[in-house]
């Protein structure tokens, strides 16, 4: 017998939708609370892996409200982040005949979350959906803000719409599953948010890394806490990231690079972000004005949460190629998310020639 102990409550308000973010132990148990009642049926998209571990107990939960439940499972990885999968949950649902009415409950991390809720939005022009992220980095990124998509072999989540949930639940309790290395993955968020928007954050975590690798219950609540808090501040004011919202991708433009000049699924995406933020932090430095010291700060806290903190040597002329093709940028101008210091964010265009000089295997090209 599973107890839900008490929820904190995280309200998201966008053009899109408004939303809570329950956060509290033994959430996966009530998942039928975020259920419309108006609901015909729920098709649950999990994986392989998060399935065999909590499908069971998320449908005997959904049992409690008396719809048809279907059960969808994709393969776990980041390289199945593909039409094939949305084409297996599209397949499924038009199997079982279900409408328009019908809910989709997306069960895992990042990748089951995105591809759920962009298939959410498709179907039938769009059903509605709830977030069950089962990962650290899920819970407190990919699950919030309504950012759904796919990756592409050219680039990593360029085809995909904004489209809210209806709830967001999280179990932190669920997180005692998961391999050290995704909890390193899943941290690297956490810390970016000290970087962009919390410097007094910034401050906890490195006092707190011992204690949030080994998942201590009452750091993990707090951290998953503030970054959801900050998170949904953030795309409440800029739900289509025409603006602010662009600052939640310090470290991205690099790590997407790193993701897609290995293949998808070498690195874990939470990875590649924490190597891709240390790497921005230096160019802060060149540009934007990030003393040394805070540098220092950023990359001893990305390698003390067990992220690579030196990015592979792609050589530059990929490395760029693979930058341009990113949301941010506008032409062909690299724009980049630059710390002028801890707790604060902008994001401007750089020359290739004064990033050049960061990329590994910059003399190969």
């Amino acid at each position: 017998m599973h107890t839900v102990e008490a929820t904190h409550t995280v309200q998201v308000e966008t053009p899109g939708g408004r939303y809570p973010i329950h956060i509290g132990a033994g959430r996966l148990d009530a998942v039928a609370d975020s259920i419309p009642a108006d609901a015909t049926a729920i098709a649950v998209v999990t994986n392989t892996t998060v399935g065999a571990l909590y499908g069971a107990r998320l449908r005997a939960a959904l049992e409690a409200t008396g719809k048809p439940l279907l059960t969808i499972e994709l393969p776990d990885g980041e390289q199945y982040k593909t039409w094939e999968s949305l084409d297996r949950i599209f397949d499924a649902l038009l199997a079982a005949a279900l409408d328009r009415k019908a809910v989709l409950v997306a069960l895992g991390g990042g990748v089951v979350g995105d591809v759920c809720g962009f298939a959410a939005s498709c179907y039938m022009r769009g059903i509605r959906f709830v977030q069950v992220p089962t990962t650290l980095l899920a819970q407190v990124d990919s699950s919030v803000g309504g950012k759904t998509a796919i990756n592409h072999p050219r680039g990593k989540n360029m085809i995909g719409a904004f489209y809210q949930p209806l709830a967001v639940e999280i179990d932190p309790g669920v997180l005692a599953t998961l391999p050290a290395r995704e909890i390193s993955a899943g941290l690297a968020e956490i810390v970016k948010y000290g970087m962009i928007a919390d410097a007094e954050f910034f401050d906890w975590c490195e006092s707190h890394v011992d204690a949030l690798r080994a998942l201590d219950g009452e750091a993990i609540r707090h951290a998953v806490r503030r970054s959801c808090e900050l998170k949904a501040w953030v795309v409440s004011q800029d739900e289509r990231e025409s603006g602010l919202r662009a600052i939640l991708n310090f470290g991205h433009t690099f790590g997407h690079a790193i993701e897609s000049g290995l293949g998808y699924g070498h690195w874990l995406h939470g990875e590649a972000v924490g190597c891709g933020m240390v790497m921005a932090a230096e160019l802060s430095a060149r540009v934007a004005g990030l003393d040394a010291a805070a540098v220092d700060r950023i990359r001893a806290l990305v390698r003390a949460i067990g992220c690579p903190v030196d990015p592979p040597g792609l050589g530059a002329a990929r490395w760029l190629d693979l930058m341009r093709v990113d949301k941010k940028n506008e032409g062909r101008r690299i724009r980049y998310v630059l710390l002028p210091a801890l707790g604060r964010a902008e994001v401007r265009a750089v020359d290739d020639d004064t990033v050049r000089p960061l990329l590994p295997g910059a003399a190969q090209s």
